[in-house]
């Protein structure tokens, strides 16, 4: 029945003059969704709406998955279209729908016709009324509730006249690509992976590097990270994931550095290598998972530390956020089940018996003092045999 859908979106209605480039932004970002699903499909946009059309078969639960990962996208409405013949001819055609879409018809309606196309002979009002009274006539097991209805039946009046009634829930946000690029600190963890999905919820365009530490870390730890990567480019689009074999550099901080200063001198260099990379493909800032207070490295103390060694500006959308609200959204976007699954990352394999939860930066700077010289070629020789993988 349904062969088109109407797009809502949210915030993009705001912006004023440039609005045309984020409904551009949002038109595109579509047409790569649907590019995953089988059939054809013409995407335009037309006077604060966007409407898909699907010209061959298709299979409509499909698409809306696949539209449901697209950032900007509040509202997502099979609807039919039909050509507008007169009001005579509008009535069937509500009716129709209401027949197909609602075997039950004990269900309360309301009316809600929006006429965009204002030479139209008769007011919103008027549609209203007309097909509301037919509606009752049609089915006598529907009543009207104008506060509350079952089925809000919305009519809307363009070039052609759009009827739909049902509206499916999109992600909201903005289309990724809008609002610059980032560099995520993808760990084989739960908090990452969400904080790369947060941060492309709104507009960012994101890369990742991963910090491996074979044999330390095996080979499976380095897939889950690939794996976590992949469903987060669902929603962000495609990834560049820059890895990083990080051995060597954590055991010179492991076999010089104080044993309780580990996680943030390891931390740092995390940063300062990251930084690189990211100012290298253009990137505007970090991204990083850490939450205030979750763990010794993510005190207020700890991440002055950390963000001392870095030029560009490290965003942390998950920093108010307590341990279960970032877990249900891990659920919610599918990186849960492959976070938690039991391969550790480097991360998680030298971590001292008892890290420094305040520490002072000058100690810090005096310990990596000792390493300084050697750290600097084992940077570089890490940059210069990191892998790259394109992950979509």
């Amino acid at each position: 029945m349904f062969k088109a859908f109407l797009i809502k979106y949210g915030e993009i209605g705001i912006k004023g003059k440039n609005r045309y480039l984020f409904e551009d932004a949002l038109v595109n970002q579509i047409r790569l969704a649907l590019d995953r699903v089988k059939g054809e499909y013409e995407v335009s946009k037309s006077q604060g709406r966007i409407y898909i059309e699907c010209l061959e078969e298709f299979d409509i639960d499909d698409v809306v998955e696949e539209l449901k990962t697209v950032f900007g996208i509040v509202g997502i409405c099979p609807v039919v279209h039909v050509e507008d013949k007169g009001m005579e001819q509008l009535t069937k055609d509500v009716i129709q729908y209401i027949d197909n879409v609602y075997k039950d018809k004990r269900k309360t309606f309301k009316v809600n016709a929006r006429r965009a196309r204002k030479n139209y002979p008769i007011s919103s009002m008027e549609v209203n009324k007309e097909l509301g009274g037919k509606l009752l006539e049609a089915f006598p097991d529907l009543s009207v509730d104008v506060h509350n209805p079952d089925i809000f039946l919305t009519i809307e009046i363009r070039e052609k006249i759009y009827i739909y009634s049902k509206v499916i829930p999109g992600p909201g946000g903005m289309p990724v690509g809008t609002s610059g690029k980032a560099m995520l600190l993808l760990s084989g963890g739960i908090d990452s992976p969400v904080a790369g999905y947060m941060i492309a919820k709104r507009g960012v365009a994101i890369e990742g590097v991963y910090f491996h530490a074979p044999p330390y870390t095996s080979e499976r730890a380095k897939e889950k990270v690939v794996e976590l990567a992949k469903i987060v480019a669902k929603f962000s689009g495609p990834i560049r994931l820059h890895i990083i074999h990080f051995t060597n550099i954590q055991l010179s901080i492991y076999e010089k550095c104080p044993h309780d200063e580990l996680t943030i001198i390891m931390r740092r260099y995390m940063m300062r290598i990251g930084e690189k990379i990211a100012k290298e493909r253009g990137c505007l800032g970090l991204i990083t998972g850490e939450s205030i207070g979750q763990v010794a490295s993510q005190t207020m103390q700890s991440l002055r530390a950390t963000n001392e060694v870095c030029e560009l500006p490290v965003y942390r959308p998950l920093i108010g956020f307590d341990k279960q609200e970032i877990v249900e959204i891990s659920e919610k976007i599918g990186t849960y089940e492959v976070s938690i699954q039991p391969f550790e990352d480097c991360c998680t394999i030298f971590v001292a018996k008892h890290p420094v939860t305040k520490p002072n930066v000058n100690r810090i700077r005096h310990s990596e003092g000792k390493i300084r010289e050697e750290m600097e070629e084992l940077v570089e020789i890490a940059l210069h045999t990191k892998e790259v993988l394109e992950i979509s």
